[in-house]
């Protein structure tokens, strides 16, 4: 089951998680803005050694900690790591005080009905099996969302709750990101049907278990708060989804409750070439500027 430490501090503790899990697809593109071309390496293994050398440079700085960054999303290779000698789950957590979470999706679909499902998880069991052995709290799996097709967000919320009550049954707890698009067109219109789909899946959850959900920060200031306020909702955070960090901090403030979950808006700025007071002043300032948005609300 769930660390009870672990699910405490994922309810209540003010701050918010990190998303280091870039898989093979976007992983050229993170390496790339951290200074690293294409033409600097050859195959996947030492793409992923380099990606690997750069979370871990992330999460061993000092203000990467549980003091403001309470989780962490790590792709499968950063959770079979190692930092500082010690495996990855083991460091954020016993020496971070940063919750490890796992993706475990394979990718997306191609659209069809307005969204894009997630691809068949193969070995999704073993996976479960081993990430709950590391030490992993949850896991993240994302699908997307081009329109607002009402048959389309009801297969992505099915495919989500199904997929989540597999992972639950291993005793973790898995966030459920069908984001939206921030280049839909109906956007808006998009977020009801989801957020009612939604509902309705938390609504048939037996009283047992419990998930999170990552969402693109919605057009409609609080818009999410009865999935907030629901009794099978550990968290609800937002990805940046491709809006700046800026942008994407100014919106998510107007969000009460609801916490960032991000990515290219966290890192953006850091690189290779930085030397290490730098890096960690960098990382520093970005980690500040989304734990205000995550828990300062206008």
């Amino acid at each position: 089951m769930a660390n009870e430490q672990m699910l405490a501090q994922m309810r209540e503790k003010p701050g918010f998680i990190a998303a280091l899990d870039q898989s093979g697809g976007s992983t050229p593109g993170a390496l790339r803005q951290y200074g690293i071309p294409e033409s600097a390496y050859s195959g996947d293994a030492e793409m992923f050694r380099l990606m690997h050398e750069m979370r871990v440079r992330i999460i061993s700085a000092p203000a990467f900690s549980g003091d403001k960054v309470i989780g962490a999303i790590l792709f499968e290779a950063t959770m079979d790591g190692q930092a500082q000698g010690k495996p990855v789950p083991a460091f954020l957590w016993n020496d971070r005080g940063v919750v490890p979470f796992l993706k475990v999706d394979k990718g997306l679909d191609a659209e069809a009905d307005g969204v894009r499902l997630m691809k068949p998880i193969p070995g999704l069991d073993a996976l479960l099996e081993r990430a709950a052995k590391a030490g992993i709290f949850g896991t993240k799996m994302r699908s997307v969302i081009e329109h607002a097709s009402s048959s389309g967000i009801a297969s992505i919320a099915a495919q989500q709750f199904a997929f989540g009550a597999q992972i639950s049954a291993h005793g973790l707890v898995p966030i459920l990101e069908p984001e939206v698009s921030i280049k839909a067109p109906d956007k808006a219109k998009a977020e009801k049907l989801l957020r009612d789909e939604l509902l309705k899946g938390l609504d048939a959850l037996p009283a047992s278990q419990n998930v999170m959900i990552k969402l693109t920060i919605p057009d409609t200031p609080d818009f999410y708060l009865p999935l907030i306020e629901h009794p099978r909702v550990v968290r609800v955070v937002a990805l940046s989804g491709g809006y700046s960090r800026t942008d994407a901090c100014v919106r998510l403030a107007k969000n009460h409750r609801m916490i960032a979950s991000f990515s290219r808006a966290l890192i953006n700025d850091l690189t290779k070439s930085m030397s290490d007071a730098e890096f960690d002043a960098v990382l520093a300032a970005s980690i500040d500027e989304i734990w205000k948005a995550s828990v300062q609300k206008a």
